[in-house]
């Protein structure tokens, strides 16, 4: 977690110094508040992931003595048949659709849309024939 905190916390310090120069240069409030926001979340990431990297042990990635064989392993469980990803990604057009042309009727359609397919894919492994004997 240390690298991709620091990688957060250089892009944000990327951007304050770009939004200092951009503001005294331009004289343009939008694009200075733009790059001054981006730095501020930028940096709540970075500063996220570098809270959490004291709490944790080291992780391959973090050492500087580690080798290859170190990261090996499984990295977790990933679905391998799941359509409600696909689902997910068009609800969400969807929604981004209404949104854009603010079509209160597509809205409320993309919402629901939405609410089924994140329950579907929540709960996939806990209900129906991929359910788990507890």
């Amino acid at each position: 977690m240390k690298v991709e905190a620091l990688i957060f916390n250089i892009i944000a310090a990327f951007c304050v110094i770009t939004a200092v120069v951009y503001g005294f240069w331009s004289k343009e409030p939008i694009g200075t508040t733009a790059l001054a926001l981006s730095a501020g979340l930028t940096g709540l990431i970075g500063g996220f992931f570098w809270f959490v990297s004291r709490r944790i042990d080291a992780r391959p990635e973090d050492r500087r003595d580690a080798d290859m064989a170190d990261g090996a392993g499984e990295l977790g469980f990933f679905s391998p048949s799941s359509y409600w990803p696909f689902g997910l990604a068009l609800s969400t057009a969807l929604m981004g659709l209404a949104l854009a042309f603010w079509y209160s009727w597509l809205i409320l359609i993309a919402l629901a849309a939405l609410l089924i397919t994140v329950g579907g894919l929540l709960f996939e492994y806990y209900v129906g024939q991929n359910a788990t004997q507890s």
